[in-house]
């Protein structure tokens, strides 16, 4: 493909996209024939919006099984392996995994329409030209579902930080006396984390019909937290154990001290990470003074 065509390419597709994009202006378009005729008949009105709904719904149709399949195999292609609904639903997200990925394939058109634009500006070789266009759609799809991991992973440390507030609480209230149900409830409705959020619907789950167990691990295989799958164990032997009270406190305690070891590791890291910069800044002076006597001995031996 050489530069004309490439030039036109891009110039069809910026008339294209501009003509679409004036034509949702009022003043710009004219109204069609149905619209005008439809104040003189009889039911037109409804009749044009009845239309309207459906042509939207056909499309809708017609691009969200395409975005899906397009979306799962790009995903997977990258080594996303965790299902898009559960990370969805982790982060009580409003969206769909349809909408998720229909709005992931226009981001990655306009990614595409930018590459293109892009390489015909700078007016690139073949490859360079090509590696751009390929570029733009993948940064514009991972650019949606990087944003997605993060909220996800950031969810997921917000649950493992306020875990040990939460399970302490919920021993202190099944040791007072609280059923399971109550307890969860109470916690739930006082709570404004992401524990809090959490438990609100594990309760609404708990109205709809689910046992107090089945509602937890429901959470805990949406949250995907280590720490809450070993509480929801605890919590099972909710109508076995006599004393829940003490061991939900005992894990309570566990999962405190699993905070505070990844802090510590943290806080070492960080300590660590500190001393590459001066390191390199005590090496690099080291080697110059080293190596000018070097040269000056290697050009000694030369001249000899």
């Amino acid at each position: 493909m050489n530069q004309t065509q490439l030039l036109a390419m891009v110039a069809l597709a910026l008339f294209a996209g501009s003509t679409l994009l004036l034509s949702r202006i009022r003043w710009f378009r004219r109204r069609p024939l149905v619209d005008r005729l439809a104040p003189y008949v009889s039911g037109g009105s409804t009749a044009r919006s009845t239309s309207i709904l459906l042509s939207a719904d056909t499309f809708g149709q017609l691009i969200g099984p395409l975005a899906r399949a397009v979306g799962e195999r790009v995903a997977r292609a990258v080594g996303v392996t965790e299902a898009l609904a559960v990370r969805l639903e982790r982060v009580d997200s409003t969206l769909d995994v349809t909408a998720f990925r229909v709005r992931q394939l226009g981001w990655a058109a306009v990614g595409l329409v930018v590459g293109t634009v892009l390489a015909a500006a700078t007016q690139q070789s073949g490859p360079v030209a090509l590696l751009l266009i390929v570029t733009g759609p993948s940064v514009g799809f991972l650019v949606v579902e990087q944003r997605l991991a993060a909220e996800s992973q950031a969810w997921q440390r917000r649950i493992f930080l306020e875990l040990p507030v939460v399970a302490e609480q919920l021993g202190m209230l099944l040791a007072a006396g609280y059923s399971l149900g109550a307890g969860l409830s109470r916690l739930a409705a006082r709570g404004k984390g992401a524990c809090g959020r959490d438990l609100r619907r594990v309760v609404g789950r708990i109205r709809q019909g689910l046992s107090e167990t089945e509602a937890l691990r429901e959470w805990a295989a949406v949250a995907d937290v280590d720490a809450l799958h070993r509480l929801v164990g605890v919590l099972a032997l909710n109508r076995q154990a006599g004393d829940l009270g003490r061991l939900i406190g005992d894990e309570a305690r566990a999962i405190r001290r699993d905070v505070h070891r990844e802090l510590i590791e943290t806080i070492e890291r960080r300590g660590q990470q500190v001393w590459i910069p001066v390191t390199v800044a005590a090496l690099v002076p080291g080697v110059i003074f080293l190596a000018v006597p070097f040269i000056d001995a290697l050009s000694m031996f030369a001249n000899s």
